[in-house]
């Protein structure tokens, strides 16, 4: 029988209390690789605890000393890409060159977190009124809790704690138990940079756990990444218990195609966006929308995903592995049958799609439909696998009509050779992340991720200068120092005089 997962709870790592566990397989063969306890509640309350007296200290170290401390994970997680990336292919399936950008998405962001000393530099404004200067602080929130899932097991844990606890929170992460070995792993090397205990603690489980960190008394912040129905629970459940959270969650992105633009590289980003990562990214392309004659193009993007074939991560000519899991499988096979049923054309269907030697794995081969309307439940919901929808329409405002009557606002596309039709597109889409002949608009860590509508709850977003401020408070200081001229007598009124 496999070996349990370890927690960090209160000082080190340790065996989790609990009788109960969740198996974490190898979706490319069944296999189970280890169990993620379901961490008690007496060990969430424990974890809280030990957190909130850590952070006492924590935000009395000064941000450069964070800093270094940061910029030596970060040297750290360098070292260690190739073999976190493979915990990663293990646990999720992923190629191996997904996996090693997964974790590269993720340094990038420890690497803005290094930054902080300046990203926590408040404001000041001198002789505001006679005598009286303002000036403003930047300060940690607590204790800080990170949910995330199963798709990105390094990049998105790394868009949380390393800037939270930069800004001198501390953190609990809840990764998702579907693959919870990288993040033990992230949370291991994070110690092994000489980072004081507790400061950053992880527990594993599902639901029930999710909603004690929730409602915990002493959690301040909580984000979030997942599917909509649980980012609606998330939200609702943090806010109604008075937490700053962020949620993002679904999305059904569009790619544009117009008739003047490269159709070489159209097709190459297609595919790329649609079946990469086996379409489990919060970014993939499901939605292609064909311009006017741009329509001519769907046989050729037909051709180029026929030439893309599932496998194993240490696979040759493997283009993507397997979906998560079987239950995923079953319902990304549901949605195929589906669209058939709604009168959509299967140009190319991958629902036999097998791999030599994986009989067992969750195969899903790249799929692609024409003659899509807005209506078909293969357009209206997010089916996260390697499905690409084809939909015509015949100018650039039909395109934009389109998008924006779609209740996500994740990401969006255009391919085009003209200037004039890109500013129009980036102006009035209603979708907070836009390419411009870049098939997946996912921001460098500078900016931020900043998705739209149903695709996010919330006020200030991941990763950026945004999540700084999300995960700190202002402290605003109106000061006057007496010189030697007598008082004046009460001023009794608001303003300063």
């Amino acid at each position: 029988m496999a070996d349990n997962l370890p927690v960090y709870i209160d000082g080190g790592f340790r065996q989790s209390a609990s009788t109960e566990s969740i198996p974490v397989t190898n979706p490319a063969t069944q296999g189970v690789l280890v169990h993620a306890p379901q961490t008690t509640m007496a060990e969430i309350d424990q974890a809280v605890a030990a957190a909130k007296a850590a952070f006492a200290e924590w935000r009395q170290v000064p941000a450069p000393e964070r800093a270094r401390l940061l910029m030596l994970y970060q040297a750290k997680l360098k070292e260690e890409q190739d073999a976190i990336a493979e915990i990663i292919c293990q646990e999720t399936g992923k190629v191996f060159a997904d996996a090693q950008g997964d974790v590269w998405r993720g340094i990038e962001v420890v690497e803005q977190a290094c930054n902080i000393p300046s990203l926590m530099m408040g404001e000041t404004a001198e002789n505001v009124a006679r005598g009286i200067d303002t000036y403003s602080y930047i300060q940690p929130l607590g204790v800080c809790v990170g949910i995330t899932p199963f798709n990105f097991p390094a990049m998105i844990p790394l868009w949380m704690f390393p800037l939270a606890i930069a800004a001198g929170n501390t953190f609990i992460l809840k990764p998702s138990e579907q693959d919870p070995m990288t993040p033990n792993r992230l949370v291991e090397l994070f110690y092994e940079c000489g980072f004081p205990k507790d400061i950053l603690q992880i527990v594993h489980g599902g639901k029930d756990q999710v909603n004690a960190l929730i409602e915990h008394k002493d959690t301040k912040a909580i984000s979030f990444v997942g599917s909509v129905p649980v980012g609606q629970h998330v939200y609702r459940l943090g806010t109604q218990n008075l937490k700053r959270v962020q949620c993002m969650a679904g999305a059904k992105n569009h790619l544009v195609i117009m008739p003047d633009a490269d159709k070489d590289q159209v097709i190459s980003g297609l595919v790329g966006a649609s079946c990469g990562a086996a379409g489990q990214r919060c970014m993939a392309i499901s939605a292609a929308v064909f311009v006017g004659e741009a329509q001519a193009w769907i046989p050729d993007v037909a051709e180029a995903m026929s030439a893309v074939h599932p496998g194993a991560w240490n696979q040759d000519g493997a283009g993507y592995g397997p979906q998560i899991s079987v239950a995923a499988t079953q319902r990304i096979k549901s949605y195929i049958a589906k669209g058939k049923e709604e009168g959509a054309t299967c140009v190319l269907d991958g629902s036999e799609a097998t791999v030599e030697g994986f009989p067992d794995g969750n195969w899903v081969g790249p799929t692609l439909f024409s003659d899509v309307t807005p209506e078909m439940s293969i357009y209206t919901d997010e089916i996260f696998g390697p499905v690409l929808v084809g939909l015509n329409v015949d100018t650039l405002d039909d395109a934009l009509d389109l998008i924006n009557d779609c209740p996500f606002g994740n990401g969006v596309s255009i391919f085009t050779s003209s200037g004039g039709a890109a500013r129009k597109f980036q102006l009035e889409v209603e979708v907070g992340q836009v390419g411009v002949n870049i098939p997946i608009p996912v921001p460098l860590p500078f900016f931020s991720f900043t998705g739209w509508k149903d695709s996010f709850y919330g006020d200030q977003h991941a990763y950026g200068k945004q999540a700084v401020r999300f995960y700190t408070e202002t402290k605003t200081i109106t000061s006057r120092w007496f010189s030697s001229e007598p008082a004046t007598g009460p001023n009794m009124t608001i303003a300063l005089k």
